[in-house]
């Protein structure tokens, strides 16, 4: 009887920490933009939307319009010769031309696993002609400062070498915005690579 007993236990016990592991929220932030910033680092709680076994970019991007495109039908993905790909983002279809990075690190396919913390960016490109878009970001997500503090930021963009090898760059002269509205801050010449 004891060791019935016992067994029962530690299958509750198993049960409950298998319980515990699947209920625990994951949290995304979701940058999305379509020429203009629609969300920017979004909370997103992520669940398998899709029902792939996986917490995955396209389950953080579907969930992200969810909550924040108004309208309905803003977002749509389907399987393609490449894979699962983007056909809507914010409402807008344009054959296929879309970006996504988690973690400021271009992604492979929406089928990307996606983690508690990360931040995903998705975006329409706006020049489909001579893809002159280019996907940039602050070397630091979160700060926090003070009234009054100076905060020293880095602006890098996404960009490849001579061989091709994905690279990050510094960006000078690229006036800084806040909430779509342009400041007196301009990056500088002594711009660095993180």
């Amino acid at each position: 009887m004891k060791k019935l007993l016992c067994g029962l236990l530690m299958l509750a016990l198993a049960l409950s920490m298998a319980y515990a592991e699947d209920t625990a929220e994951t949290v995304v932030y979701v940058s999305i933009a379509n020429g203009t910033l629609m969300t920017a680092l979004a909370p997103v709680s992520v669940s398998d939307i899709d029902e792939d076994g996986a917490l995955t970019i396209n389950d953080a991007l579907y969930l992200a319009h969810e909550l924040y495109f108004e309208g309905g039908d803003g977002y749509a993905s389907a399987m393609s010769d490449w894979g699962l790909s983007l056909t809507k983002l914010w409402g807008v279809e344009n054959g296929g031309s879309y970006g996504y990075y988690v973690n400021n690190v271009s992604a492979m396919s929406l089928a990307d696993p996606v983690q508690d913390g990360d931040t995903v960016y998705a975006f329409v490109y706006t020049d489909t002609a001579a893809w002159s878009d280019t996907f940039c970001y602050f070397d630091a997500e979160f700060r926090t400062a003070g009234a009054g503090d100076e905060v020293t930021l880095t602006l890098c963009a996404a960009g490849f070498d001579e061989n091709w090898t994905p690279v990050t760059l510094p960006v000078a002269g690229a006036v800084i915005t806040i909430n779509g509205e342009a400041t007196e801050y301009v990056t500088d010449e002594t711009a660095r690579s993180p």
